[in-house]
């Protein structure tokens, strides 16, 4: 069997795993200069570190050349579209396909297909932003395509 992926929110992962993500950032950065170090800094063992560190990244960090489907929903409201296409402009995606439902009961379904670039800033904080736009609700990742 191959390997499977999730996507999750934050809140859902275990603390020890955020942890590890956090050492690893410190290692990569130079702020920490061995695993030792990284691991009591963030307050975790060494051994979990080792455990985690293969299976536990931040999503941008391996989306980049990939394409993401995202679906959510949206309250029928002018200009509100335009709003959510210029969150993912600004932050460096590609839009491919935009498909979007006729509104029931003042509400549209929309997917859309982004292509991550190279340039393309963190995924998640364009999700977030896309998610706390007023009207915007329950974005999600439905497919990953391709990546690194």
């Amino acid at each position: 069997m191959g390997k499977r992926y999730y996507v999750v929110k934050e809140q859902a992962v275990p603390e020890v795993l955020l942890k590890v993500v956090e050492a690893k950032k410190l290692l990569n950065t130079g702020k920490a200069h061995t695993i030792n170090d990284a691991a009591d800094r963030v307050g975790i063992s060494r051994s979990s570190f080792y455990k985690y560190k293969d299976d536990i990244f931040e999503f941008h960090e391996h989306s980049q050349g990939t394409t993401i489907t995202l679906t959510f929903q949206m309250e029928d409201e002018p200009g509100l579209l335009s709003d959510v296409l210029k969150i993912i402009a600004q932050s460096g995606a590609n839009i491919l396909t935009i498909h979007q439902s006729i509104p029931i009961n003042g509400v549209a379904s929309l997917s859309l297909s982004v292509q991550v670039l190279p340039t393309t800033g963190d995924i998640s904080e364009m999700l977030e932003t896309m998610e706390n736009q007023k009207g915007v609700r329950n974005v999600k990742i439905l497919a990953q395509e391709g990546g690194r």
